[in-house]
């Protein structure tokens, strides 16, 4: 049974987002003899008629902050629009409210041209991971998202599937020796590698840039926190394939998802501040601030998106040459795509930023990798360019269950048990990661027939993940 109240369940309720929900959480942190059922009454009577509990010792900062919040003019703050275009959805009835208010919120903001919801969508900072927004002339931080440039790759070798099951040691063995993973870890002295994009102008531009340097080259090529992962597993291609030039049948492959680490965190956190100074919006809306695309910050923070995602791939690309090279495999083929970005594209003839935080790019025959979990199978894919989708399609599966829902909800017995089941060799990863805290990779794939066709399906046998419970997506 539920015994928690997080940030998501107040805002269920009704809460605004910002510094009202942190007050209530802390609130909630004392208890103060409440059950839940109790607390999340009390809030909800709070939230209606605040003015009731300006003297309550437990509740009377709350109801402060929501009269005060009330009391605030509309004319301090950017106009949303009251009648915004529809946005698409795919796989609608299994997104959750709170994604859907997000994404609602974000078709209001005034540069907004179009957007839409990918199937796996849930609730994020701002927009829902799983959203793609169109804006015009505007750059929105936290529209791109927190780990810019995330990215998931793929490198299928010239092995066949019966070589990993007789020699699955040696595949252990080189996972281990060649990838690395945790919030804030990285590399040292001779083991650090080097890489064309430490070379990269823009490290130049401004001081701030300039000081994260030194950490980008640390963590240059290592992994992160979260849901990042290097793995490896069997590529099935049920035809050929001619574009790619691979025949009908099974390979070893080998799959990594990461992003830009703490360089791309702290360029995140750094222009979403300014862009909520710049650009003061409803408390709803406050966590969707843009920056002008004419404007110098608007311009320094697209060079810094780019940098971070140049970054990340780099990542990647220092992970695959040392897999590669340990295994002296040849590689048939290799695929890229990266999400939480943003790019400049025409839409409806005019020239569009569009942002897709969790979301894959899926132009008319652009490659995509679109992952599910630990034991459900991920899949190659080649786009359709449904411009109704914008051109998009799901990054994953994406969560059902929140990290902290995982962790109380599922335990380490249940999760030793899927992995077995489904033949999952697992180095390091928290129950917030389990299986089961995601949704269904085929149901998702089902609900966006129309935005790809599926090319080849990736099961994952070895997969490494952080194993120190960081949050760093």
């Amino acid at each position: 049974m539920k015994t928690q109240i997080n940030g998501t369940d107040i805002l269920e309720l009704g809460f605004p987002e910002g510094k009202i929900i942190g007050i209530a959480l802390k609130i909630n942190s004392k208890r103060n003899g409440f059950t839940r059922d109790e607390m999340i009454a009390n809030f909800k009577n709070v939230l209606e008629t605040p003015e009731n509990y300006i003297d309550d010792k437990i509740f009377s900062k709350l109801a402060v902050a929501l009269i005060e919040k009330s009391n605030e003019k509309p004319e301090d703050f950017i106009a949303l629009n009251q009648n915004p275009n529809a946005y698409s959805a795919y796989g609608l009835d299994h997104i959750e409210d709170g994604a859907r208010k997000q994404m609602e919120v974000a078709m209001k903001l005034p540069v907004t041209v179009a957007g839409a919801l990918m199937p796996d969508a849930h609730q994020g900072y701002g927009l829902p991971i799983g959203g793609v927004l169109a804006t015009k002339n505007a750059i929105i931080p936290y529209g791109v998202g927190v780990d810019i440039g995330c990215r998931m790759a793929l490198s299928v070798y010239d092995i066949p599937e019966d070589f990993y099951f007789e020699n699955e040691a040696k595949f252990k063995k080189e996972l281990i020796t060649n990838s690395i993973f945790g919030a804030g870890h990285g590399f040292h002295g001779q083991y650090k590698s080097d890489h064309a994009v430490l070379e990269n102008e823009t490290f130049n531009m401004n001081p701030f840039v300039k000081n994260l340097k030194d950490k980008a080259w640390s963590q240059l090529g290592s992994s992160g926190g979260g849901n990042h992962f290097v793995e490896f597993g069997i590529m099935e291609f049920a035809k050929d394939d001619a574009v790619l030039n691979i025949p009908k049948g099974k390979y070893v492959a080998l799959l990594t998802h990461s992003g830009s680490r703490g360089m791309g965190a702290t360029i995140a956190g750094h222009y979403t501040k300014i862009a909520k100074d710049e650009c003061k919006l409803p408390e709803v809306a406050k966590n969707l601030a843009y920056l002008d695309m004419n404007s110098q910050l608007g311009q320094e923070y697209w060079l810094a998106m780019n940098l971070a995602g140049d970054y990340a791939s780099a990542c990647h690309e220092i992970i695959h040459n040392k897999m590669e090279r340990a295994l002296g495999a040849t590689i048939l083929a290799k695929v890229e795509n990266h999400h939480n970005f943003a790019w400049k594209e025409i839409w409806n003839g005019e020239e569009v930023i569009v942002h897709r935080k969790g979301a894959t790019p899926a132009g008319k025959g652009v490659m995509g990798i679109i992952p599910g979990s630990m034991t459900a199978p991920g899949f190659l894919v080649r786009g359709k360019g449904e411009e109704n989708a914008i051109n998009s399609a799901s990054h994953g599966a994406g969560r059902q269950m929140s990290r902290t829902q995982a962790i109380k909800n599922i335990t380490q017995t249940e999760m030793k048990s899927i992995l077995r089941d489904h033949g999952v060799t697992l180095i390091g990863a928290g129950l917030d990661e389990a299986p089961m805290a995601y949704k269904d990779i085929n149901q998702v794939m089902e609900a966006q027939k129309e935005l790809v066709d599926v090319v080849a399906k990736f099961t994952p046998k070895l997969v490494r993940m952080a194993d120190d419970g960081s949050k760093e997506d």
